[in-house]
């Protein structure tokens, strides 16, 4: 039940100057969906960090130690609480201690666990934390790995083999780990290199769904954030999970496409600001699968 006149969530994410990722995307995408966005940035760049070199970063783990310090003092109360990157163990422990502050008011807990993609780990993230993200989600009541985090979290080995059956068995192990939803993003189907799909699990009825759309080959940061936004604010809003995923597939689809067609480079980001709008306008033609 949302207890705020407008759903409140604590977004804790990385904030880069240049490049449209993480807080950049999360906080226009909650705000055109009427839910307030409360940033608890995890660090600052000058840029995100795909693409870019000699880029400037900034660690806030001070920060966020006192800033949540400051919100259990004001005694806020969130709807949600919505996690992307966390540079260390410490700020996992830090993000653990808002959610701990908030069980009198039962936040829907979000996490994307970002550790990797393309079957490697980003740069700042360590054999340690991916291990302690494996503890850290067991808090959450929905995840969305891309299929390399997935991979990481279960201790699987990563390949060109890993597919849309592969996965589908991967989904109930991962709701082993703790969250009643998995969703995970970037599902090659089988036989089929033109499409790619969304696959989910639920674990409260044992239900599988899957979305899924035309393959586009090129790649931009921050759609990955676009499209957990975009689930988490149709969930606040009342949406079913299956709506809540054909939602996200959606936008998503559609802001690389009205990207594509330009010559910006990738490392840019998908043009955000053509394509919020349609966030106000209802699922259109629905293609949801209840997978049997």
């Amino acid at each position: 039940m949302i207890k705020n006149p407008v759903p409140r969530v604590a977004a804790v994410h990385d904030l880069s100057g240049f490049g449209r990722t993480s807080l950049t995307m999360v906080i226009p995408i909650l705000s055109s969906m009427e839910v307030q966005a409360c940033p608890l940035p995890t660090a600052v760049l000058s840029t995100h960090t795909t693409g870019f070199e000699n880029y400037v970063f900034h660690d806030l783990t001070e920060f966020m130690d006192k800033s949540v310090d400051h919100w259990i003092e004001l005694g806020i109360d969130f709807d949600a609480v919505y996690s992307g990157f966390l540079g260390s163990s410490r700020q996992m422990d830090i993000v653990l201690r808002l959610i701990d502050s908030l069980k009198r008011c039962s936040p829907l807990i979000v996490i994307d666990p970002v550790l990797g993609d393309d079957g490697v780990t980003y740069g700042p993230i360590t054999g340690d934390m991916v291990v302690k993200m494996r503890s850290f989600i067991k808090n959450a009541d929905l995840i969305t790995p891309n299929i390399t985090e997935a991979a990481l979290l279960l201790d699987e080995p990563y390949s060109d083999a890993i597919n849309e059956t592969v996965v589908r068995s991967w989904l109930p192990r991962l709701a082993d780990m703790g969250p009643d939803i998995v969703v995970v993003t970037s599902v090659p189907l089988v036989n089929s290199k033109d499409r790619t799909s969304v696959l989910a699990y639920d674990r409260n009825d044992e239900r599988f769904w899957k979305v899924s759309c035309d393959y586009i080959p090129t790649h931009y940061p921050g759609t990955g954030d676009a499209f957990a936004s975009v689930l988490v604010g149709s969930l606040l809003r009342g949406d079913s999970l299956p709506i809540a995923l054909d939602r996200a597939v959606q936008f998503t689809t559609l802001a690389i496409r009205a990207s594509f067609g330009h010559r910006n480079p990738a490392r840019e980001g998908v043009m955000l600001e053509r394509v919020l709008d349609t966030l106000k306008g209802p699922v259109v033609m629905s293609s949801y699968e209840l997978v049997k």
